[in-house]
């Protein structure tokens, strides 16, 4: 009798057990959240990550080989094309370009100094024409000796030697005029490049150099933007980057801000990079958001094409297997992986086509048990 209650007992605890390990345990383990495919419309969008940069990075160099003693500029800040940025101890060259134009006047004052000779001589030279010619007649007439002839003919070549002499150094005093200017003008030119100049509108991503330092030439001093020229560049999976084009619309989402910034398009590099197999797409703003930070990690979406009265279902519920896409919907009381043909993705929504409107879809969840074929859920 007594192993008869004994039976009972364990029988009860064990049917006590199996309802417990039912009813907390399996029913919640087969019981998924469901929701319905919806139909309508979807505007898909192609994602990416990248980082702020920009089309072009003017380095503007020191030019010279001279030491840093003003700087009027600096990083994050905004110059404008021709503004002064920088200059450079000159030491003596100022003194130089004193000189040379000191050496300019003396060379136009020796030559107007010659010419004004040359006129003298032109009007001797008429003089002594005008007495060679007299004794000319007076010797054919015999009213005047060889000797006065000889002397009057002597006269007038000397003059027109001197006149030629004096032509002389006036061409070489016009090429030395032309010479000491152009001196100036290189000593000017060099000079200028003591002052350094912004060469376009735009911002100060880098500094580069500290007054007092003493720079050589090919050294960058500033590094400058264009606010034109700032963009994101995203790298794009080459699988979908197809349907990106020029122009398309864009959204920019920055790691340092929650804003969203619209964009646009505006190159995609003619090669991928063959070890990540990505597209480089540069994303421009349509309003550069002040002040930006180069480098800064971006997330890009940019639209690609919008279906028109498809089937769409949350991204997450999309499995795949074996190659092939698919969603699991509950047909009666059993799991059934349905294959369907992946349209696209957007915004965390799936476009589908092989699954009807309606369709009620199980939402697979780590707090439940794996999904299989034919299995029966709650």
């Amino acid at each position: 009798m007594k192993s008869f209650y004994k039976y009972i007992i364990g029988a009860g605890v064990i049917a006590l057990l199996a309802f417990v390990v039912y009813n907390k345990v399996y029913i919640p383990k087969t019981t998924y959240e469901t929701l319905n495919a919806t139909k309508g419309d979807i505007a898909l969008k192609v994602f990416g990550i990248g980082e702020v940069g920009a089309k072009t990075v003017y380095n503007v160099s020191a030019g010279v080989n001279a030491k840093l003693i003003s700087l009027a500029t600096d990083e994050g800040k905004w110059v404008k094309q021709g503004e002064m940025i920088a200059a450079f101890d000159s030491v003596d060259l100022p003194i130089q370009i004193q000189e040379a134009k000191i050496g300019v006047q003396k060379a136009r004052s020796e030559l107007i100094a010659l010419e004004k000779e040359l006129q003298s001589l032109q009007v001797q030279k008429q003089l002594a024409l005008v007495t060679y010619n007299r004794y000319v007649k007076l010797k054919k007439q015999s009213f005047a000796s060889q000797s006065e002839y000889d002397k009057a003919q002597a006269d007038l070549k000397v003059i027109e030697a001197q006149i030629e002499a004096t032509k002389a150094h006036i061409n070489s005093s016009k090429t030395e005029v032309l010479r000491v200017s152009k001196s100036v003008k290189a000593l000017e030119e060099k000079l200028s490049r003591y002052t350094v100049y912004a060469p376009v509108d735009g911002y100060v991503i880098a500094k580069k150099a500290d007054l007092g330092q003493t720079l050589l030439a090919a050294q960058t001093l500033f590094e400058i933007v264009r606010s034109d020229d700032i963009w994101v560049k995203a790298n794009i999976d080459e699988r979908i980057s197809g349907d990106v084009k020029v122009g398309a619309k864009a959204t920019i989402k920055l790691r340092s801000s929650k804003k969203q910034y619209d964009a646009y398009v505006k190159r995609i590099a003619p090669q991928s990079d063959a070890i990540t197999q990505e597209r480089e797409v540069d994303v421009a703003f349509e309003n550069l958001p002040i002040p930006f930070y180069m480098n800064e990690q971006a997330e890009v979406y940019i639209d690609t094409k919008e279906l028109k009265n498809v089937v769409i279902v949350p991204a997450v519920t999309i499995v795949y297997k074996d190659d092939i896409s698919g969603v699991w919907i509950k047909k009666g009381q059993k799991a059934h992986l349905q294959k369907v043909e992946l349209l696209g993705i957007s915004d965390g929504k799936a476009a589908v086509k092989g699954l009807t409107s309606g369709s009620e879809l199980l939402l697979v969840s780590t707090k439940n048990k794996p999904l299989k074929e034919g299995m029966k859920v709650h």
